[in-house]
């Protein structure tokens, strides 16, 4: 007997994927939700609908008791995390399992694994992926930090090893400046994840930031769906991104997509992953994996034809991959815009009523969003709330499209990144492709000067 009802874990844009992707497969789908969510457009669409509390997030999303008691009172059989909130929590997943409701996502200690960034660096390069320079592991002394970075060279970067969102991390641009970073570095990473574990990597001075999508069915067979380029990124939140990269040749990302489909094959791993890499002259570097469907999927979505989200309900479901590596074609290039409700340039949060909304359209243009006109944008949350993606046969074509469907795009009420989006599109370096990890914030930094 197969999967026939699942419990979505999460909000917004994602759970409404999720219920869609469960609806096209004859599945009945569970909305949990917090007071605050009571009118969100998943709770309308799904088959049943249970509120787990009140509006904050740790009492509500991240309520564990409450996730699975709504599970076991509704009858689901399985339960999809999408991403964030609990999707990446090991013991969640454990509790899930050990509950006879089937986890959609990777094994529990798959998550485990590679959630602690000095094990996953560790088991990365046991699994022959391409590591930045540094620490074997976590930095115990100052003099074994001083070797180190001697060693590796300056600049380095502190990094905590349980961080995340640039939480925990320092760049050491001279000796002098080593021990006030690590000490820094330890205060936040403990404050921010009771965790004040670092460890030292070798600096990288312009790089790309490009992810390979990969697939497993848990028994050993696993493939690559190509790369995302995450590069535009503010304070290490990516922005807009793009498939396939416009700097890597068809020989990198062969040889890479191999690299990265044999060690998900070796780990037999199960169910969907994402595989990070810094990018600066040609060489990769790994820095993460994530153990969950990203927010930028709809990109891989788009030129590659398989549905993320069906692939992750059927791999739970015990059934083996629905594709093989020879069988994905890459065609054309896609491109999504993060929106959110905040001011365009200052970012600032702009929660409240949406009075009109038009969502784009046309050919090869879809909206992720489950916003609708007389949807109140709780302030709880986080601040995206929508995902323009577009698809065209060519990266120029593609961006044309964009732009053409961020003019017809209407949100009004409040304040979104729609602006933001449109002017990246007049840049020249963006038109070529030209960009890095630092890109965004140094044309920002010059648009306030």
């Amino acid at each position: 007997m197969g999967i026939s009802r699942i419990l979505i874990a999460n909000r917004g844009e994602i759970a409404l994927r999720i219920h869609r992707a469960a609806h096209e497969m004859g599945i009945e789908t569970v909305a949990v939700h917090s007071t605050a969510d009571a009118d969100a457009m998943h709770v309308r669409l799904a088959d049943h609908a249970i509120c787990i509390g009140p509006p904050a997030a740790k009492d509500s999303y991240l309520n564990q008791a409450a996730i699975i008691s709504a599970a076991e009172i509704s009858g689901a059989d399985a339960i999809h995390p999408g991403y964030g909130f609990l999707s990446e929590n090991a013991q969640f997943a454990e509790i899930v399992e050990a509950h006879d409701i089937k986890w959609i996502g990777p094994k529990p200690e798959h998550i485990r694994t590679m959630g602690d960034k000095v094990q996953a660096k560790r088991t990365a390069g046991a699994l022959g992926l391409p590591l930045v320079p540094g620490s074997d592991g976590a930095i115990e002394t100052m003099d074994e930090a001083r070797r180190i970075a001697e060693e590796i060279g300056y600049p380095v970067l502190v990094k905590a090893a349980s961080g995340g969102g640039g939480r925990g991390m320092k760049v050491v641009p001279t000796p002098a400046d080593l021990e006030s970073a690590i000490t820094g570095a330890k205060n936040e990473a403990k404050a921010a994840f009771g965790d004040d574990t670092v460890y030292l990597e070798k600096y990288l001075g312009n790089p790309r930031h490009i992810e390979f999508q990969v697939f497993g069915d848990g028994n050993g067979n696993a493939a690559h769906l190509g790369e995302r380029d995450c590069s535009l990124q503010r304070r290490h939140q990516k922005v807009l991104e793009e498939a396939p990269s416009p700097v890597l040749s068809q020989e990198d990302r062969d040889r890479m997509g191999g690299i990265v489909a044999k060690a998900m094959a070796d780990m037999a791993y199960r169910g969907a992953g994402t595989i990070e890499f810094l990018w600066e002259n040609g060489e990769f570097y790994f820095i993460e994996m994530n153990t969950r469907l990203q927010v930028e999927h709809p990109v891989t979505e788009a030129i590659t034809g398989v549905d993320l989200v069906r692939e992750q309900i059927r791999v739970a479901d015990g059934k083996p991959l629905s594709f093989k590596q020879e069988e994905i074609e890459f065609k054309g290039h896609a491109i999504e815009c993060r929106i959110n409700a905040e001011d365009p340039f200052s970012f600032t949060p702009s929660p409240g009523l949406i009075t009109a909304y038009h969502a784009a359209g046309g050919m090869h243009v879809r909206v992720d969003s489950g916003i609708y006109a007389g949807y109140r944008i709780p302030p709880y949350y986080d601040s995206m709330i929508a995902k323009l993606i577009v698809y065209g046969r060519t990266r120029e074509g593609c961006i044309m499209r964009l732009k053409r469907a961020l003019e017809e795009m209407v949100i009004d009420g409040v304040k979104t990144s729609i602006p933001l989006h449109a002017a990246l599109l007049e840049e020249p370096d963006i038109l070529d492709g030209n960009y890095s990890i630092k890109w965004l914030e140094e044309w920002l930094a010059k648009r306030e000067s």
